[in-house]
């Protein structure tokens, strides 16, 4: 059994082409800066996954690194201040 026959079985009703695949890595390749600030055009759809995964890992890190500041940041402050009304604005928009 070829390998694309073994994809689209397993993917149930689901079906993704070639196209697709090669389609949405580009879009990928796009959205990392990591790949797309590379000059070589050359990169593995691996390599792209594997760099998107690192990237969201980091954007992960980074929310919740100024998630923490920001909570800090909240307990030092009076919540009745303007500094504090400014912040929940920002928060909620």
């Amino acid at each position: 059994m070829s390998s694309r026959k073994s994809r689209h079985q397993s993917a149930g009703s689901t079906r993704i082409s070639d196209d697709q695949i090669i389609d949405l890595v580009s879009k990928l390749r796009q959205l990392v800066p990591e790949i797309n600030h590379r000059r070589s055009d050359k990169v593995s759809a691996s390599k792209v996954l594997q760099e998107t995964c690192n990237y969201i890992r980091n954007l992960h890190r980074e929310v919740d690194d100024l998630s923490e500041r920001l909570s800090q940041l909240l307990n030092t402050i009076d919540s009745n201040s303007a500094e504090a009304s400014i912040i929940r604005s920002l928060i909620n928009q």
